[in-house]
């Protein structure tokens, strides 16, 4: 073989693999989110209940293609729309999303809120918060965000008090003085506490009590969902800060507060949510930032 052959083949064999290569990446891209406004791509942890159906029918009729993808793990939701696997992502409320931002430097933003909901105290054992015994144990979320909220709806109850009254960043090193007994555990043991009598009586997050079959029989101490106090644990959907006027995302907050919509998350909830259609995108961004400046200051 001439050397002259010899690099003729190199250079077709370079321009094929380049080819390759081009035809890959474009492949590889094409699989991933993107800024086409007929199609949006969601991250959620729960994408396969009936909600979601009607969801993207109501998005249809927009001419919005909605794609949705299940993640069952949180850092990976944030972490596939700070990347732009996923245009969104909905699952979180605005104080996980604080606590993302803060220690992984990115830049999501709510753009929509959902609802609010209940994080109750039940127990098998009692009626009322009033008739747990002094000492009674009281099992509750070790993680960060549900600690806090926990701690202040047991002051709420009146079973203890928080330094300054509390915070949406208060752990247990804040109380001052206490009826019972904490028993931190984590989230997906709150029920198991409940049941096998480690605990007298249990904060619960809404999933974890469906899937544990609590009734709302068994609450004895409610959340005024309406307290604007409860403001950091408002849902929101969310994207990355340079996305946050896509206009897109007016149509998706519309479609999911449609009444179609509305009533099947409803179902799904068993009526234990209330929906915050008056939180604007800008009022949940300025919320954002207030709870990652006391969370930075926090950290020191």
């Amino acid at each position: 073989m001439t050397s002259r052959t010899t690099a003729r083949l190199a250079t077709i064999l370079s321009a094929s693999a380049a080819a390759l290569l081009f035809t890959l990446t474009g492949c590889a891209g094409g699989s991933g989110a993107g800024d086409d406004s007929s199609r949006i791509v969601i991250g959620a942890d729960d994408g396969n209940e009936a909600h979601w159906t009607v969801l993207k029918q109501k998005l249809a009729d927009e001419g919005i293609d909605l794609e949705v993808r299940t993640i069952n793990d949180g850092v990976q939701l944030n972490q596939g729309v700070q990347d732009g696997e996923l245009d969104v992502n909905l699952f979180q409320h605005l104080i996980y999303l604080s606590q993302f931002n803060v220690e992984n430097n990115g830049t999501l933003v709510p753009v929509g809120a959902t609802a609010v909901y209940p994080l109750a105290l039940y127990s098998e054992q009692y009626t009322d918060v009033k008739d747990l015994p002094e000492g009674a144990t009281v099992a509750i979320p070790n993680n960060p965000t549900n600690l806090a909220r926990g701690l202040l709806n047991l002051q709420t109850a009146g079973l203890l008090t928080l330094k300054d009254g509390g915070t949406a960043l208060s752990t247990p090193a804040d109380i001052e003085t206490t009826k019972v007994t904490l028993l931190p555990v984590d989230t997906n043991q709150t029920v198991t506490a409940l049941k096998d009598g480690s605990a007298q009586a249990a904060i619960v997050n809404n999933t974890q009590a469906q899937k544990g079959g609590l009734g709302d029989e068994l609450i004895i101490f409610k959340e005024d969902l309406n307290n604007p106090q409860l403001a950091p644990y408002i849902n929101a959907f969310v994207t990355r800060d340079d996305k946050k006027d896509d206009p897109r995302w007016e149509k998706l907050v519309a479609a999911y507060h449609s009444p179609e919509v509305e009533e099947a998350v409803t179902e799904l909830n068993q009526g234990n949510l209330q929906f915050k259609t008056e939180w604007t995108g800008a009022q949940l961004q300025d919320e954002l930032t207030s709870l990652e400046d006391a969370l930075k200051a926090q950290k020191g």
